[in-house]
């Protein structure tokens, strides 16, 4: 853990002096993933010639460079860094929730510098709360949870949110879901037409909202400038549900993400096997 703080403490300026190197290193030396993501890139963007899914994909490693240190200095930051760092569009929607003491979910991507956002809300007030995945390394389980709490915020592990919201469902909190991956299990997943290709879909958010009665907010990233974000909150949909169709809320989670993808593809993961499962596997 002393190494990680020891570079919290590194001026932004020089971290990302470091990740111009190491983007260079996973694309140009290590390969990183980049037969996937050439592959992925390749697909979704046909009619694009090699040399643009090259220039992508060199942007692609420098932003995942960048957001790697950039997660490392979270901690580093003092409150009000956070504050000017992270901007906040969408404020008064989360507001009008929070008077209600009604909690909300957020559904988010990884795109740009996601793991920022939740410090950006706790420093205007709002709760915020990010459902994580338990990571088999004791060392880096605690280092994550060191990092996302380090400004306000709370974490909750996936296996347990249904349980937390049901015993919190009058506490107000965004609850962030980062859920644009390949979910564990297909066969219950939402399909969807998603960047040229059936798509599953974690179907979790949608199910908790209909059930909890709870509204979906999504979360759009946007980097300004190098170290500098946007995050932009709009509303997919809120209670009462009885007459929206199944599905819906993922549909509209998942074309949104695909806008935002097509107009600054570069800031999506695409270093994940995104596409494993094949719809009638």
């Amino acid at each position: 853990m002393w190494f990680f703080k020891w570079v919290a403490r590194f001026p932004m300026r020089r971290l990302h002096q470091f990740a111009t190197v190491l983007a260079w290193l996973l694309y140009r030396v290590v390969g990183y993933r980049k037969k996937r993501v050439i592959e992925n890139l390749s697909i979704t963007f046909s009619e694009k010639t090699p040399a643009q899914i090259a220039h992508i994909a060199q942007l692609f490693y420098q932003n995942l460079a960048d957001v790697m240190l950039e997660i490392l200095k979270l901690p580093g930051f003092s409150n009000n860094e956070i504050k000017e760092r992270v901007q906040i569009e969408g404020l008064e929607l989360l507001q009008k929730y929070q008077q209600q003491n009604q909690p909300v979910l957020a559904f988010g991507a990884h795109y740009a510098n996601w793991e920022w956002i939740s410090s950006g809300l706790t420093q205007r007030g709002i709760a915020a709360e990010a459902v994580y995945k338990p990571l088999s390394s004791p060392l880096f389980e605690q280092l994550l949870r060191y990092i996302r709490t380090a400004h306000g915020p709370t974490v909750v592990p996936m296996q347990r949110v249904g349980r937390e919201l049901v015993a919190r469902r009058a506490a107000f909190r965004v609850v962030g879901l980062v859920a644009d991956q390949s979910p564990h299990e297909p066969e219950h997943a939402h399909w969807l037409p998603f960047l040229g290709r059936e798509t599953a879909f974690f179907p979790g958010i949608e199910k908790l909202a209909v059930s909890l009665k709870m509204p979906v907010v999504y979360t759009e990233v946007i980097r300004q400038r190098r170290g500098y974000y946007l995050a932009k909150f709009t509303l997919i949909a809120e209670p009462p549900y009885q007459n929206l169709p199944p599905q819906a809320i993922t549909q509209r989670c998942a074309s949104k993400l695909e806008e935002i993808i097509k107009e600054n593809p570069a800031d999506w993961l695409w270093s994940h096997n995104r596409w494993k499962y094949k719809k009638n596997d």
